[in-house]
């Protein structure tokens, strides 16, 4: 049982997880950290940072905020430096920062924007920071994975990268139409494509990149939606937010140490048929 646990141990690796203080985010870097990691939760947002990270300290668990905007390239590099002036190294980057809009009363307007009118200015924001934001972080780390000789990149994507959104599960009778904006898929199929392309670039450098793709995560969202939403996974349901967590740890850990290039697909069996 020892030699089981041990696959999953990050005692001694510092691990950095955009995005830390989202849905998912923080749920991935109480992960890391209860496995053993010295965690940077790293965001935009400092007030829900800093709550995160000191929660986590409260555990008796190491972790720091830095602030970050992933899209802005001196942003990353002054967190990866902070990063390293702390601990030397970074072995793991969790990429999780996104911009992903949620199907809650009174937010995402661009749910009801067709793609004839789609705005460019949103398209090309989405874009920096669901994709650009990978290429950004995931090179500003390479560096020191390098100088360490190992690492170990977790790309999160969505099954809307993997299949086009059932916009119908967004619509209302007697509401105007509304739909999964066009750039959450195209920017989560672009992280497939990263995440080949960089595990590839580092074949023979112990450099690991795979992609974790969740499916819907139940949170505020309307209940005729969860509920249309469930109809059409397998398990009849979406995902509690803490369901990704032994999925990101597999991936982040050396439970994983022959896998990469790959996409572990964590989603209630919606894309099985």
């Amino acid at each position: 049982m020892g030699e089981v646990k041990g696959m999953f141990d990050l005692s001694g690796r510092v691990a950095v997880i955009t995005g830390g203080a989202g849905l998912l985010g923080r749920e991935f870097s109480k992960t890391l950290a209860q496995a053993g990691a010295s965690v940077v939760v790293a965001d935009i947002d400092e007030r829900r940072g800093e709550e995160v990270a000191s929660r986590l300290l409260q555990a008796g668990l190491i972790a720091v905020f830095a602030p970050v905007d992933v899209s802005q390239k001196p942003s990353i590099a002054a967190m990866v430096d902070s990063t390293l002036r702390s601990w030397k190294r970074v072995d793991i980057l969790v990429n999780c920062a996104a911009l992903d809009p949620k199907f809650e009363t009174g937010r995402a307007p661009e749910f009801s924007t067709s793609f004839e009118d789609f705005p460019l200015e949103a398209w090309d924001r989405a874009l920096e920071v669901n994709l650009t934001g990978l290429f950004l972080c995931s090179q500003a780390v390479a560096r020191p994975m390098l100088d360490v000789g190992q690492g170990v990149i977790v790309n999160i994507a969505s099954t809307y990268g993997l299949v086009g959104p059932d916009q119908r599960i967004y619509q209302r009778e007697g509401q105007p139409r509304q739909f999964k904006p066009v750039y959450y898929s195209v920017s989560k199929a672009g992280v497939l494509g990263l995440t080949r392309y960089l595990a590839a670039y580092y074949a023979g450098k112990n450099i690991r990149v795979n992609t974790l793709t969740p499916g819907g995560v139940q949170q505020a969202q309307d209940p005729r939606f969860v509920e249309e939403y469930s109809a059409r996974t397998i398990l009849g349901r979406m995902a509690r937010g803490d369901e990704l967590n032994g999925a990101l740890l597999f991936l982040a850990s050396d439970a994983s140490s022959y896998m990469t290039g790959a996409n572990l697909v964590v989603d209630g069996g919606w894309t099985a048929w």
